[in-house]
């Protein structure tokens, strides 16, 4: 039985959970066997106001934030959703620093593995110009043929696990 696994990405308020900085949006895709499975999204209304430069990146207000669920609905469900699995992320050094501090906020336990895109696609793609999320998925899925919304988490989810499969795949391949 093949390990499932599940690729996330967050967005958040700023860039250091140290600094108080929050998750605002949660984006997982689980696989399977190589497939697509599910898909886990949601906006966080969280007390904390987003940066200029964070709202730059994904442009995420905080009036978008008014009304959604806040983190002690959010992460209980998302705890649920990665259960049994390895997760998967790129740059997993950010979103599992976030992901845990918003854990240990609601004093739930995060010990699943995490493998890192970024990481592997500087062993894979040593070539490449830069490793960001964008240059890597255009390097192994080609350009992209739908509009993609780049910097939002269930699209940078997505994107994450197209380049982890790809790299895979061709490993188990020999290419």
């Amino acid at each position: 039985m093949t390990q499932r696994q599940v690729v996330i990405d967050v967005e958040t308020t700023g860039l250091s959970p140290r600094q108080g900085h929050r998750v605002i949006e949660i984006g997982a895709v689980a696989l399977n066997s190589g497939s697509i499975i599910d898909e886990f999204h949601s906006l966080l209304c969280v007390p904390q106001f987003i940066s200029r430069d964070a709202h730059r990146i994904h442009g995420i207000t905080n009036s978008m934030l008014i009304g959604q669920p806040s983190p002690e609905e959010v992460f209980p469900r998302f705890r649920t959703f990665i259960e049994n699995s390895t997760l998967i992320a790129h740059n997993a050094k950010f979103d599992m620093g976030f992901l845990r501090s918003e854990f240990a906020r609601l004093r739930l336990p995060l010990d699943r593995p995490c493998i890192c895109t970024l990481e592997l696609s500087r062993n894979t793609y040593p070539f490449l110009k830069n490793h960001r999320l964008e240059t890597v998925y255009r390097h192994v899925c080609g350009p992209q043929s739908t509009v993609v919304q780049k910097h939002r988490a269930i699209a940078d989810a997505r994107m994450a696990a197209a380049i982890y499969l790809r790299i895979t795949q061709n490993r188990v391949s020999g290419k």
